[in-house]
């Protein structure tokens, strides 16, 4: 069942119109084969039985080459077609996450994310390339048993009685095989945790032994536990059925040749063609048995990628109607009782955003102050189209922000958040000059020392937290957006870097037609903004022009 499910699967993510054809001509190719090789065996077995027909040795030529063709083709078709599904599968999933909610790609975690992106992918990857070896040893299998249903088939029924009996067996452990590699799986995800806190909180375990002991003894040691458990039980029943299923044939050869060797049924041709084939079987139908599993395994990573496709598409994927340009020259964005609300626990309280409406010009240099969990970097991710509101609008000049104008709509902003990433190389933004623009950025945040760029590609991302915070600004600033978010820039920049970045660079971005917001504390500089937002409780406080902007600080400080 699990092999017809990964075929299908193989059928429908090689995404080709000749797919379907390229894999019936994989499996007859992959029949020829098992038939060819048991045309050996009959030949052999004919000639151990004194037949000196000269037309076994034409037959044995020709199958000389028949039999490694057919092999050549069945694994050449099946290794394209596996490539092909498993290209298109990593694809798939990438772009699932790419269009997927921000929101519920937090929600999953990484961890999921990375356990699915790696070990299911590697999981079906390596069923996948072993399906021609499958079908060429179940050919053999099947053309062997019709080889001995033609020497006699009352015979054949005491082997296929064995074999059943072998199937029975063989079930019962797969089925509780299949139950440990499952519980397996989930543990997979737990331990992908633990690997990531292992890596980002290298420093903090280092630095509190006790804390390093219990993520030890009770974290790692158990889940590695469960899973060296579950790995070991489901190979061993594996294992103990292989070896039953050996016996089994072993069993059957016995009493083909004592019980039926003084029998009218037992003639050296029929004894002999019977042993031989079951003694050459006996290795695909081991082959066979060590295959399963992974196509066991392969079933539950196929489950767990279909899981993920529907745990990712559980709100409405966006559509990208083009690079936004269409919205660059817009003159007001607008807020319009818009609300969010984080799903909390059972036990916790959710966090609630809104409704707030805020309108703001472009050009407009916009300031955001406020307390730890105030709400502001939920509202820069409203703002910047990355979270969907619950409740109310954003609007662009009177025209709502939706799914199908959202990615759109996203391209107008640059920004450098508080968890920003740095990738390599300034990709997306290749141009005529790039490379000497950011060289001269880089000397004004006194970088040049430390980092090139040469083709775009950043020399090294070795660098401390706060000058990794300054190429992400450089990158930002290349990227030449009509609007720029800074979520606490300067928060743990040196006090030179706090005045380029906010006596130039912003002044520089609103004289280059820009609107900015940022995200700070720096309340001796927001006499730079034309307005000052201050956000309590998910909400706005109150919401300032210039001209009593940096008076409210102040006023603050006296009460």
């Amino acid at each position: 069942m699990e092999l017809v499910k990964v075929l299908a699967y193989l059928l429908r993510m090689s995404r080709h119109k000749l797919s379907p054809w390229l894999m019936a001509l994989a499996l007859l190719a992959g029949l020829v084969s098992g038939l060819g090789l048991t045309g050996w065996l009959a030949i052999i077995s004919g000639v151990l039985a004194g037949n000196r027909d000269p037309r076994l040795l034409y037959g044995f030529i020709a199958l000389c080459v028949a039999v490694p063709a057919s092999r050549l083709l069945t694994q050449t078709l099946f290794n394209h077609l596996a490539t092909q599904a498993i290209f298109e599968t990593r694809l798939q999933s990438c772009r699932r996450i790419l269009a997927a909610p921000l929101r519920r790609v937090e929600d999953l975690g990484p961890h999921r994310l990375l356990a699915t992106l790696t070990d299911d992918i590697s999981t079906l990857a390596t069923a996948l390339t072993q399906v021609p070896v499958l079908c060429m040893q179940s050919a053999i299998v099947v053309t062997c048993l019709a080889y001995m249903g033609w020497l006699s088939f009352r015979v054949l029924l005491v082997v296929v009685g064995f074999m059943v009996v072998g199937s029975l067996t063989y079930g019962l452990a797969m089925g509780l095989a299949r139950e440990y590699f499952r519980r397996l799986r989930e543990e997979t995800d737990t331990l992908f945790a633990q690997f990531r806190a292992l890596i980002f909180g290298a420093k903090e375990l280092r630095l509190h032994r006790r804390r390093r002991q219990v993520f030890v003894d009770l974290a790692l040691i158990p889940t590695g536990e469960k899973i060296r458990r579950f790995t070991a039980i489901g190979h061993n029943l594996l294992i103990a059925t292989t070896v039953w299923g050996n016996q089994l044939f072993f069993i059957a050869i016995g009493v083909i040749i004592f019980a039926f060797r003084d029998s009218a049924l037992g003639s050296q041709r029929v004894i002999t063609g019977f042993t031989l084939c079951l003694l050459y079987m006996l290795s695909p139908l081991e082959a066979i048995f060590q295959l399963l599993p992974n196509f066991s395994r392969a079933g539950v990573a196929m489950r767990k990628l279909d899981r993920l496709g529907l745990d990712l598409s559980g709100s409405a994927a966006e559509t990208a109607p083009g690079d936004g340009g269409e919205l660059a020259g817009w003159r007001r964005l607008e807020l319009e009782r818009v609300s969010y609300r984080y799903a909390g626990d059972a036990a916790a309280e959710s966090f609630n955003l809104g409704p707030m409406s805020l309108a703001v010009d472009a050009g407009e240099i916009v300031f955001i102050t406020g307390g730890n969990g105030s709400g502001k970097s939920t509202l820069a991710k409203l703002l910047t189209g990355l979270y969907v509101p619950d409740d109310g609008r954003i609007l662009l000049d009177g025209r709502p922000v939706s799914s199908e104008n959202r990615d759109g709509y996203r391209q107008l902003f640059a920004t450098v958040f508080t968890d920003f990433y740095l990738f390599d190389s300034l990709m997306g933004l290749e141009r005529i000059g790039l490379d000497e623009a950011a060289r001269d950025f880089l000397f004004r945040l006194q970088l040049d020392r430390k980092v090139k760029v040469e083709d775009g590609v950043i020399s090294t991302l070795d660098l401390s937290h706060g000058q990794r915070k300054r190429l992400a600004l450089l990158t930002a600033y290349m990227e030449d957006r009509p609007i720029y978010f800074f979520d606490e820039w300067a928060a743990d920049q040196d006090p030179q870097f706090k005045e380029v970045f906010y006596f130039e660079i912003v002044p520089e971005l609103k004289a280059r037609g820009k609107t900015v917001f940022v995200i700070s504390h720096d309340d001796s500089f927001y006499a730079l903004a034309d307005r000052l937002i201050k956000m309590k409780d998910g909400a706005i406080e109150w919401d300032h022009p210039q001209q009593a902007a940096f008076a409210a600080p102040a006023r603050e400080a006296r009460q």
